[in-house]
């Protein structure tokens, strides 16, 4: 067995890239978590029918399956209570959030695109119950081969990455601070589609042997169909890494996946089911917002999702806005197909 990393390595922080300020993720990363002046608290209203569904669901063969949002700052969606700006929703909505009775996990998309420290790991879980499980995406900086032409990375924008599966980086940046903070739920590994090295498999099967076990879940999602071979799907298995199936453009369905990945064969999935066929993430952007309704009702979508975590014993279902133009209703629909 291969000498696990330090969890807490000294780490030079002098190249990280500046966030593009016009990103959703930017506004959540600088707003603090709570603030002393508001009035009243956020509140949300669930609506009965989610209060059946989970009643029937927690005492069920499928009380594993935990159904959540990226992220819970939309202030379009038809379960809160009153107008919130997302300012208000970043600072103090996660609360109001996990109050929902079908809502018992979320993502974390904004550590895609910058580390939090774990004190922030630790605010986020002080406003959740115990049972709530955090679905948390790790840096792209562990899992890009060349940094995105995109502004955030300024001079770093389109040249290789040092920093691709690099053990040292990721414990202190990603691991360490999700295992202080947390100690829970699943740490989600994404491939963006790239060109991968051909010894993909082999770098990945170092890269998961240093990581520290414990009562997490580790994922990698691949967004290159190619790269999930029997390979990859060995060195998942061989480490206890969980498959990560993601509905999105260029991707096979989340059934396909399964299948390749073996994700059948696991008590344990996680499933992010992202984008709606035939469109892009800015297509469908723009024809949803501000996410108030089923736009673009997707039953084949749904049955697919339901038909891979049905029979596990836990399972992470993280919804996006893109998927059918409301995550929060989109839950609804899936939860009322499971408990079928």
């Amino acid at each position: 067995m291969k000498a696990q990393v330090p969890l807490f390595p000294a780490l030079d922080r002098s190249v990280h890239g500046e966030p593009d300020s016009t990103d959703q993720w930017r506004v959540e990363d600088q707003q603090p978590l709570f603030s002393p002046t508001r009035p009243a608290p956020v509140r949300l209203d669930p609506g009965p029918d989610s209060v059946r569904l989970a009643a029937r669901l927690g005492h069920g063969p499928h009380a594993g399956v935990r159904f959540g949002t990226s992220s819970w700052t939309f202030p379009g969606w038809p379960v809160w209570s009153a107008k919130y700006t997302m300012e208000r929703l970043v600072e103090e909505g996660l609360r109001a959030y996990a109050t929902h009775p079908l809502f018992r996990t979320v993502g974390v998309d904004r550590t895609w695109y910058r580390p939090i420290p774990a004190s922030e790991y630790a605010s986020m879980r002080a406003q959740v119950p115990p049972d709530f499980s955090f679905l948390v995406k790790a840096h792209e900086d562990v899992t890009a081969t060349r940094f995105p032409r995109h502004a955030r990375h300024g001079a770093r924008s389109g040249a290789r990455n040092p920093r691709f599966l690099d053990v040292g980086y990721a414990m202190a940046e990603v691991v360490g601070p999700f295992v202080q903070g947390l100690a829970d739920g699943v740490l989600l590994f994404p491939f963006s589609p790239q060109n991968l090295p051909r010894n993909f498999p082999d770098l990945l099967d170092r890269f998961l042997g240093q990581l520290p076990r414990g009562p997490w879940r580790y994922a990698v999602e691949l967004r290159n169909a190619e790269a999930m071979t029997p390979a990859f799907a060995d060195v998942l298995e061989a480490h206890g890494v969980l498959p990560g199936l993601v509905g999105w453009a260029g991707m096979p369905s989340v059934a396909e996946q399964a299948a390749r990945t073996r994700a059948h064969t696991r008590p344990e999935r996680v499933v992010r089911w992202m984008l709606h066929p035939g469109h892009t993430y800015e297509s469908a952007k723009d024809q949803y917002a501000p996410f108030q309704a089923l736009r673009a009702p997707d039953a084949a979508g749904r049955e697919a999702v339901i038909e891979v975590v049905r029979g596990a014993k836990a399972a992470w279902v993280v919804v996006n806005n893109k998927a059918e133009g409301c995550a929060p209703l989109s839950i609804v629909e899936l939860a009322e197909r499971l408990a079928k």
